[in-house]
Parts: C-alpha cells; sequence; structure tokens
C-alpha cells in the first residue's frame, strides 16, 4: 500500500491566499509594499526565489499572523522566525509577571486571560462566581470561554441581553477568522452557530456593520441579582513571540453600582 503524502504548500500559492483573503490584487501588493510588480510575478510563479527580508516585508503587508508568518518563511526554504512558547517558558517571565500584575489589580471584578483560539489560560479570583453557572461539562480543561458563553448549558441561561450578544460575539468570530483563516476557528464558529439560540439571535441581527465599541453584559443570576459589565481586550504589542501574539486579557466592568457592591463585597 502507498501512502501519499500532502505536498509541501508553495510560496506562491500561499501569497495568493493571503493575498485573496486581503483582497488585494497582484499589483495592490505590489504597490504597498513597493515591489516591481514583475518581480512580485516571478515569486508567486516559483520563477523567481526571494530573499528572507522580502518574504517578511510581503508578510507585514498582509497582515499574516505570526504562526503564518513562519510558514510562508519554510515555504521559501527558511528557517523559522518566530517562536512558540509555553506560559511557564522561563523566556516570557516577563510577560507573566505582567498578566499577574493585570489579573491582580483588576480584581474583584472579573479578568481573565485566553490564546487565539479562545481556551482560558488563566483567570483572576473573581471568575470562579461564574463558573457555577456553567455546566461541569463546559468547565474541563481547556475551557473554551466562546463554548462556555453560547452553549446551552453554558452561560447564556443567564445573558439576559443574549440576541445582542451572541450576534456579537459571532460576528468578533467572523472577523477574527477572516484575519487569521485558523481553521480551529471555522470548526468553533460553525459549532456555536448551531446552538439554537445563537442561530435564532442571528437569524433576528441586522446585517454586519461595525462592532460596537462597547458591548453591554447584563445577568440574572439564580437567586435575582442582576449584574451589568462592559468589557475591554488587552493585548500585547510588537511581539515576536507567537503565544504572546496570541494572547489576549479581557476585563470586565461594572456597568452599574448594584455590580460593583456585589463584587465588592
Amino acid at each position: 500500500m502507498t501512502t501519499v503524502l500532502n505536498p509541501a504548500p508553495r510560496l506562491g500559492d500561499l501569497l495568493r491566499r493571503w493575498r485573496s483573503l486581503r483582497r488585494m490584487s497582484q499589483l495592490d501588493l505590489a504597490t504597498q509594499a513597493e515591489v516591481s510588480p514583475r518581480h512580485l510575478s516571478f515569486v508567486e510563479t516559483g520563477r523567481s526565489r526571494p530573499s528572507r527580508e522580502l518574504v517578511l516585508h510581503l508578510a507585514e503587508h498582509l497582515d499574516v499572523p505570526l504562526r503564518d508568518r513562519n510558514e510562508l518563511l519554510a515555504a521559501a526554504g527558511f528557517a523559522p522566525l518566530y517562536r512558540q512558547s509555553t506560559l511557564d517558558d522561563p523566556a516570557l517571565t516577563s510577560v507573566r509577571a505582567a498578566i499577574d500584575v493585570i489579573l491582580a489589580n483588576h480584581a474583584p471584578f472579573p479578568a481573565f486571560v485566553i490564546d487565539g483560539g479562545w481556551q482560558l489560560l488563566d483567570a483572576n479570583d473573581a471568575i470562579t462566581a461564574f463558573l457555577p453557572l456553567i455546566d461541569p461539562a463546559l468547565t474541563e480543561p481547556p475551557l473554551n470561554i466562546i463554548r462556555a458563553s453560547l452553549h446551552p448549558d453554558g452561560l447564556s441561561r443567564w445573558i439576559v441581553n443574549f440576541d445582542e450578544y451572541a450576534a456579537h460575539v459571532v460576528e468578533r468570530l467572523r472577523r477574527q477568522l477572516a484575519a487569521t483563516s485558523d481553521p480551529s476557528l471555522a470548526a468553533l464558529l460553525d459549532e456555536v452557530c448551531a446552538y439554537p439560540a445563537v442561530a435564532e439571535a442571528l437569524r433576528g441581527a441586522p446585517t454586519a456593520g461595525p462592532l460596537a465599541a462597547v458591548l453591554p453584559m447584563h445577568f440574572r443570576l439564580p437567586d435575582g441579582t442582576e449584574l451589568r459589565f462592559f468589557s475591554t481586550m488587552t493585548v500585547f504589542g510588537s511581539p515576536l513571540d507567537i503565544t504572546i501574539a496570541e494572547l489576549a486579557i479581557e476585563s470586565f466592568f461594572p456597568a452599574d453600582e448594584a455590580t460593583t457592591a456585589y463584587f465588592q463585597s
């Protein structure tokens, strides 16, 4: 029996795919990157071997995520540039310390850290107030924040403005998928859009437009307590490590005095 291996992707094919995702013609990219259209054409067809610097230059103008820039480099015959560490790697000690400070200083209000696939990496103690509201099967590691929020057995049961919230989260996920072309995000998007309550919320949602600057979240706990938040997302600027590039810290702020009092007590 003969095993057929998938051939390694060609640089030209990868560049064309990213141009398509960014809705850029070959001339658009050549103009923006200040590269000869003829030379770019030769690179895409394999008639010309680009330098490492040119590959990175084109990737920058195509806004290619770091992990995919490594793929472009490999297709061009170069070693990967961007490493992927774990958060407990000694090289990320300063990043880990910064995350700990942010989480601690945001107390008593909730804050958590996620990776590019929305898997929970860390959180402050305030998050424990929400865990009992989620089916234990959804909190088994790795806990996915979007799944835990939108699943019928997750936080969705306690979100008063669920339709608004679900439509916003799905649109956010769609835009992230468009930017990264990550198959795991595509699978997550398909999964959550199939949840009955999410599908219903999307049917009544307006045509996609600019995302709201601030999305309110309105919870009603089992004892009748009502909590209102808005959230912000923090990312690290100009990272050279894939793990750092994909990290985000979501911090929740009370939107009324009753929510402030609830967490301060």
